[in-house]
């Protein structure tokens, strides 16, 4: 599962991630890491309760009627997320998925057919949830127990966003700055499981990249250049060496990087440094119209490149306040529950739960499994 000595040193000599630099950085990780395992629960937990607030108005295409609703309801901090009337989506039921195959500690090809066997079993529970057709048509066609059964056909339709709303918790079983060859090899081969073309599963790869960032307390304005330029080039030599679909995939890579760097410009934040640049205004309706612009048809965070793209967004503007973070991650006319779970998971690494109401995640559907998949996967990252 890890790429090559020669694939990193290809990828180190075009990037700021040389191998001294891996070193004094993982050094520094080790020192100076906060994350704890509070923050790992929080991350997990609250990723689901992101997930539960969005998929409540995620067919609602008017953040300004969404603001209204929510306001209607007494606002985020008296909203009780508890079934039956806040389930959580498709988007936390493979997450737990991706997650809880990688707390049995399996590597390589036993994890991903372990990963494969658990998307499978996670389709039975879909009653109510939307997945995407995308996923459903890919798990169906997966084949665990059977060599390469975790792979399906390439396919050009497949830049959706549900390989990057499920692949968070990859950042938490490889945190560390010297593991990002492994991040990003399990994050290309899961989120292929279903996304085979680029802007899929390089959606997976931002989604556990910025998981790994928020556990290394790294400066969140310098997340979207190390997806370009220390993760991506990993990625595209690991395709190389894994030798499927290599030359659709190439054919196909340049959209995601494109965007990205697209957006960066936007922000101002193409050497990683700041400040970002907001517009004037920037309420529910302006930030619709951004969030469609950052899409590729129109509905914002449904795609692999604009579901981290508006997490990240949202990170940025929100800094340490829960509800801010909600208001533009969550209640948005996009794809809200899929640009939340990623959002949130990562504000509970940075933050944990201090000053989220308790009663948006106390009674959260499947708490007690993320809690616990959370556990497991800090064990085995430190």
């Amino acid at each position: 599962m890890k790429v090559s000595s020669a694939s990193v040193r290809h990828c180190s000599s075009n990037t700021p991630n040389t191998p001294g630099k891996a070193l004094r950085r993982a050094r520094e990780f080790n020192m100076s890491c906060s994350a704890s395992l509070k923050h790992y629960q929080a991350g997990m937990v609250l990723s689901g309760t992101g997930d539960a607030l969005g998929y409540r108005w995620e067919f609602v295409f008017s953040g300004k009627a969404i603001h209204q609703d929510v306001q209607k309801l007494g606002g985020v901090k008296n909203i009780s997320v508890k079934l039956p009337d806040w389930p959580v989506s498709d988007d936390t039921v493979l997450h737990l998925a991706t997650a809880e195959a990688l707390a049995t500690g399996k590597e390589g090809e036993e994890l991903l057919q372990e990963v494969a066997f658990r998307y499978v079993e996670g389709m039975k529970d879909m009653d109510g949830r939307a997945p995407g057709m995308t996923t459903i048509n890919s798990v169906a066609r997966l084949q665990p127990g059977r060599i390469g059964g975790y792979r399906i056909p390439y396919d050009e339709k497949s830049g959706g966003c549900g390989a990057a709303m499920r692949a968070m918790c990859i950042g938490l079983r490889y945190p560390g700055p010297e593991q990002l060859s492994s991040l990003v090899a399990v994050a290309v081969e899961t989120g292929r499981m279903t996304h085979p073309h680029p802007t899929g599963f390089l959606g997976a790869v931002a989604s556990a990249l910025f998981a790994a960032y928020a556990i290394q307390r790294r400066p969140i304005t310098t997340w979207g250049l190390g997806l370009l330029k220390e993760a991506c080039p990993i990625a595209k030599e690991f395709v190389k060496s894994a030798g499927y679909a290599v030359s659709e995939t190439e054919r196909d890579w340049g959209y995601f990087t494109d965007k990205w760097e697209w957006y960066l410009e936007l922000r101002g934040l193409s050497s990683g440094t700041g400040p970002v640049e907001w517009p004037d205004q920037y309420g529910p309706a302006q930030r619709d119209a951004a969030y469609k612009s950052f899409s590729w048809s129109g509905w914002g965070g449904s795609s692999g490149h604009d579901a981290p793209m508006i997490a990240l967004d949202a990170l940025l503007g929100a800094g340490s306040s829960w509800e801010e973070l909600v208001n533009r991650a969550a209640f948005h006319g996009g794809d809200s529950d899929s640009t939340a779970v990623i959002a949130c998971c990562c504000w509970g690494l940075l933050y944990g739960t201090e000053g989220v109401p308790e009663c948006n995640y106390s009674n959260l559907e499947y708490r007690d499994r993320l809690e616990k998949s959370a556990e497991k996967l800090y064990e085995l990252s430190h």
